[in-house]
């Protein structure tokens, strides 16, 4: 059995990131972590503190003044984590929070793993899994989006609906098990035609949730943006002007970019992974040839490709035939023509015709228009609180394997199946939703989860 459920240690970490700060702050959870502080602490009697109380003081190793702190009390369940807390706030020396950590250990407290701190909050019922994983999505989030969508996540979002869906999934399925136990007296304890409401009004639910994902994944994730076009066509000049910083190599010389550049920026609230790819042209250096392959890999796993085109040297057919190419790969795509500072008046002309956004990447002309454009192809509104979006893979996955219980069942009512086959999909859908929630769950998948946590969270 894992180590998270089999001790009851008082467990230590530093809740702020590593490096020199005004302040640091560092938490202990367990039986022992207040009376473990008292020890330490000069000021008041933390043992005798009420809850959510804070005293200023100083900690001491044996006599030797570490640090003045600040130290928050926080009592069982009242807390985080459901058990006796302790918050030290110090000075942000790697040095003070280092001394004063080591000194907890050798009293006897313990160095918390990944994710720890919450996944005690979460085994001691203080939020369910699926709010303990939004935990960790606000703390990435990238954008205000991004934010909100894990606020309303852990604020509840749809797991109370979940809950209560699975519940009455659970009390159906018990009547029909109960039939099973009458069945040569052909009773019926679940009136057919209200299960059939209730799992369609599930699957309406689960329906919209899975739908919900195609938005809440580029919410949560971004949206992975290629730029691609031969050599030279001023790729890397592209992503330097959009990041407004020299991120890629510019030169003249054909075959410069060879691997992948990747930087991230925000349009409209919504965050854009920007891809600078290797030029796309048959080659016999191997290296570049590597770059060009890994570049077809990216246009094929892209949100969106923002194609460039080299207007001194590309010809009407050259478009047509690279457009084509484009067009088979069935990805959201921008022809992008580039360098008009360097056409005149008439040559520019020529190419209205093509549906393309014109721009000189290195003169910085037109890019407004640009990244309108880019925004055109996601409308996505602004996340609102109580806005529910499934942003999470496991949920998803979770959400699909639901609705196809569910639609077994429908189509056994409609087939007049077995109430021990009806039981059985009924058992699936709830299964599967009790695992968004926690309900149901295992070792395994507690600890994939939680170690993607911070060390301290």
């Amino acid at each position: 059995m894992n180590s998270f459920h089999t001790h009851t240690d008082t467990i230590i970490a530093p809740a702020t990131p590593h490096g020199i700060s005004a302040l640091a702050i560092i938490r202990l959870s367990g039986n022992e972590a207040i009376s473990l502080a008292a020890k330490v602490f000069t000021g008041k009697d933390l043992t005798s503190m009420p809850s959510h109380r804070v005293a200023v003081g100083f900690i001491q190793d044996e006599g030797r003044i570490l640090d003045e702190v600040v130290v928050t009390v926080f009592r069982k369940p009242r807390s985080y984590t459901c058990e006796d807390m302790v918050e030290i706030s110090c000075h942000g020396s790697p040095v003070v929070v280092r001394e004063i950590i080591n000194l907890f250990t050798r009293m006897g407290a313990r160095l918390a793993m990944p994710g720890e701190f919450t996944r005690r909050a979460f085994l001691n019922g203080r939020l369910d899994l699926a709010q303990a994983e939004a935990v960790a999505d606000i703390i990435h989030a990238e954008t205000e989006n991004a934010r909100q969508a894990a606020m309303n996540q852990m604020r509840g979002g749809f797991s109370k609906e979940i809950k209560q869906l699975r519940e009455q999934l659970i009390d159906f399925a018990a009547l029909i098990e109960l039939e099973l136990d009458f069945g040569e007296e052909d009773v019926e304890f679940a009136r057919r035609d209200e299960l059939k409401a209730l799992v369609q009004r599930i699957l309406d639910f689960t329906e919209k949730l899975i739908a919900s994902f195609a938005s809440g994944n580029v919410i949560k994730n971004g949206i992975p943006t290629v730029i691609a076009g031969k050599p030279n066509a001023g790729k890397s000049t592209l992503l330097n002007a959009l990041l407004n910083e020299e991120r890629a190599i510019v030169s003249d010389i054909p075959g410069t970019t060879r691997d992948t550049i990747e930087d991230e920026i925000i349009l409209g609230g919504l965050l854009f992974r920007f891809i600078d790819t290797a030029g796309l042209r048959h080659t016999t250096d191997l290296i570049e040839a590597k770059g060009v392959e890994r570049t077809r890999q990216y246009m094929q796993r892209a949100a969106l490709i923002l194609y460039l085109i080299d207007l001194t040297l590309a010809t009407e057919q050259d478009v047509r035939e690279q457009e084509e190419d484009l067009k088979k790969l069935n990805i959201p795509y921008l022809l992008i023509g580039n360098k008009t500072d360097k056409l005149t008046a008439d040559e520019l002309e020529k190419w209205k015709s093509f549906p393309m956004v014109f721009i000189s990447a290195s003169a910085g002309t037109n890019l407004d228009e640009l990244k309108q454009r880019i925004l055109e192809k996601f409308h996505f509104e602004q996340v609102k609180p109580g806005d529910v979006l499934v942003t999470n893979a496991r949920h998803y996955q979770s959400l699909v394997e639901t609705r196809d219980a569910l639609k077994r069942v429908l189509e056994g009512l409609e087939k007049q199946i077995s109430g021990e086959l009806l039981a059985f999909d009924i058992r699936q859908a709830q299964h599967h939703l009790g695992e968004i929630t926690g309900s149901i769950t295992s070792e395994d998948l507690l600890d994939s989860i939680f170690s993607r946590f911070c060390i301290g969270k």
